[in-house]
């Protein structure tokens, strides 16, 4: 009989998938995938738990529903992190589009700390074993005078974070 297969949270991080793009202007275009053992569902149901987004997420301070209309829905993030001893944090409010037919949750900044932030989280199946890559696009352009040296670093970190994290929720809310 063989043993159940355990879940590692630790190996998660360990199979990122990254790649940034430099643009002019100082915009970046940074991609990110986790092979996930999850289901598009079980994903597609965290990503989508708006208000708990900031219970797991590290660095997001807050994520509050403003409204929904149909598939549209309007959130405030604020993240907020310490950097040299420094506290940093940066407010969006963000449009959102969830195609749950393509597996696809786009979003772009309504108002914000940012000239751009726009980008869209993906869920792609893997039909060989039924598990599924969880993709985060995000492109981001800072306002003038912000380090975008430190803000790529940060947002290279926070992606790997990010899909790690997504990833470990959604096993710990299907073992509940």
């Amino acid at each position: 009989m063989r043993s159940p297969t355990l879940f590692n949270p630790f190996a998660a991080s360990q199979y990122i998938q990254q790649e940034m793009e430099r643009l002019p202007q100082g915009v970046r275009r940074l991609a990110a995938r986790l092979h996930s053992r999850h289901s598009l569902a079980q994903l597609w149901s965290v990503l989508t738990d708006y208000t708990a987004l900031s219970r797991f997420i590290p660095n997001l301070a807050s994520s509050r529903l403003l409204w929904r209309q149909g598939n549209r829905v309007g959130l405030e993030q604020v993240g907020s992190q310490q950097f040299c001893g420094l506290r940093f944090s940066a407010r969006v409010e963000l449009e959102l589009v969830e195609e749950p037919d393509d597996n696809r949750l786009r979003f772009s900044m309504l108002r914000g700390d940012f000239r751009r932030f726009e980008g869209a989280w993906l869920l792609e199946p893997a039909p060989e074993d039924g598990s599924c890559w969880l993709r985060y696009e995000l492109t981001v352009q800072g306002k003038a005078g912000m380090p975008i040296g430190l803000v790529e670093s940060r947002l290279r970190e926070d992606l790997a974070s990010n899909l790690t994290s997504v990833e470990l929720e959604t096993e710990a809310r299907r073992q509940a």
